[in-house]
């Protein structure tokens, strides 16, 4: 079997599971303009005071800041199907393109566009690539957890009309934050990306 057809079929496989987990769209298909049927408050991150944050993402800003310029554009992406596809296509190219390699003790380092790295530069890939596909910033803040055990980790959250997904490389599957095993610590102001809010 070619190498086109192993990654189609991948793919497919990947928005398939995704459009599985993702409950139905609540609200008509169209733009991220539109007005939106939000899903439950539950289906969202509650955030609360500021806190914090990671020293490597304070020198990832100090060498990118496009990166981390105010947010732009709607805070929540209406997810119709061709979001839905997009979003899975992008999440299984990075998982896939990016070798997993761990930085070592006292030194962590944020990258994004990388042959190689951890869990924030597969996290920043993803936020750079969706916000080049048109995606706003407003709507992909990075975000702190632990794993189920206890590992520090990082991931990207998608505010959409279904909630705010999580975008992960452990996994193909994008699940609503509160349907994974992480237990979460801190994340980016949508407002600010610079600015991080204690969960």
């Amino acid at each position: 079997m070619s190498t086109v057809k192993v990654f189609t079929g991948a793919l497919l496989a990947s928005a398939i599971l995704f459009s599985l987990a993702a409950p139905a769209s609540a609200g008509p298909v169209g733009g991220m303009a539109r007005s939106l049927r939000m899903a439950p408050a539950s289906q969202y991150i509650s955030a609360s005071r500021n806190t914090l944050a990671p020293f490597a993402f304070i020198r990832f800003c100090r060498d990118n800041m496009q990166d981390c310029e105010a947010g732009q554009g709607q805070a929540v992406v209406e997810m119709d199907q061709d979001h839905r596809r997009e979003l899975a296509a992008i999440n299984f190219s990075v998982n896939r393109a990016i070798k997993p390699t761990y930085d070592g003790p006292n030194t962590d380092t944020w990258e994004a566009d990388v042959a190689s790295g951890d869990c924030e530069d597969f996290a920043l890939t993803k936020r750079r690539k969706l916000i080049a596909a048109g995606w706003p910033s407003k709507s992909l803040r990075m975000a702190v957890v632990k794993t189920a055990q206890g590992e520090g980790h990082a991931v990207l959250v998608v505010k959409t009309s279904q909630g705010d997904l999580v975008l992960d490389n452990r996994t193909n599957m994008i699940r609503p934050w509160n349907r994974t095993d992480l237990t979460w610590l801190k994340i980016q102001s949508e407002d600010n990306p610079k600015l991080w809010l204690e969960i």
